[in-house]
């Protein structure tokens, strides 16, 4: 079966351990194709040798997205914030979501919505959000900042402090340097930035509260908005540390750390 643009596949060579969505593809300079893909059900990219790939059949794919579904309904039950805190006029921060998967933004929006937190979420590729987050930034006068998308090691294993041993990292780097010329501190701007195995210690250097991965593994889809929510829905005389978000997300401090931020929750009046 001839595998085209949109198909579902999964790696021979890795077991089909992820499902991936054939986003280009592309020929190399040997005249080989190649594919360039997208994780079904994880933020992920990666590429493959087209003979590498093997379609997966529509069953396994229905029952991949109905696990992941009932996963996210799952967490959306247990971390419901109480909407009675906005008549009790309690104020939890303001969120601004960029996220360079349309798939996954909307995903976002619908979990923001969903347990109660006041959120924008902006779909912007990877290499146009620091362009457009100083704009955003005035516009919605957020408190959190969420950077993410998809990223990946090139060479997964080695060349760990190579900017460009990574897809998307600079990107995502630059963008927080972008967002700490608005806010200069985590009073002002708490910040989030990384997707899965992205270069964990260049994004806290550029100035992020926390960032993925430090153990350079693959991150929940959820795990940038728990940081989100954490902050804000914590009172803004408390520290939310990288344990406590360890403790919040499924792969714990191998895929989120930080050096921690102030919560945004206080009582408005």
């Amino acid at each position: 079966m001839k595998i085209r643009k949109g198909d579902i596949v999964g790696r021979k060579s890795y077991g089909k351990d992820v499902f991936f969505i054939v986003d280009k593809i592309l020929k190399s300079r040997l005249n080989n194709e190649f594919a360039i893909l997208k994780g079904l059900n994880i933020r992920i990219m990666a590429d493959s040798p087209m003979e590498d790939l093997e379609v997966i059949s529509k069953q396994e794919v229905v029952n991949s997205i109905k696990r992941s579904e009932t996963e996210l309904q799952r967490i959306i039950e247990e971390r419901k914030v109480n909407r009675n805190l906005i008549r009790q006029r309690i104020y939890t921060g303001k969120i601004l979501h960029l996220d360079g998967d349309k798939k996954y933004s909307e995903k976002s929006s619908r979990y923001y919505n969903k347990i109660g937190l006041n959120a924008v979420v902006k779909n912007i590729a990877e290499n146009k959000q620091e362009k457009v987050v100083i704009p955003l930034l005035n516009k919605y006068n957020p408190d959190i900042l969420i950077i993410t998308g998809h990223d990946a090691m090139l060479k997964r294993g080695s060349n760990y402090n190579n900017i460009y041993n990574y897809r998307n990292s600079r990107y995502f780097i630059n963008t927080v340097k972008e967002a700490r010329k608005w806010g200069k501190s985590s009073e002002k701007l708490a910040i989030f930035a990384g997707a899965c195995q992205s270069f964990y210690e260049g994004i806290i250097s550029a100035g992020a509260d926390f960032a993925s991965s430090p153990g350079r593994i693959l991150i929940d889809f959820v795990d940038p908005l728990i940081v989100a929510e954490k902050i804000a829905i914590t009172e803004d005389y408390k520290f939310v540390s990288s344990y406590e978000i360890a403790k919040e997300i499924k792969e714990g401090a191998k895929g989120v750390s930080g050096i921690g931020a102030r919560g945004k929750r206080r009582i408005i009046g």
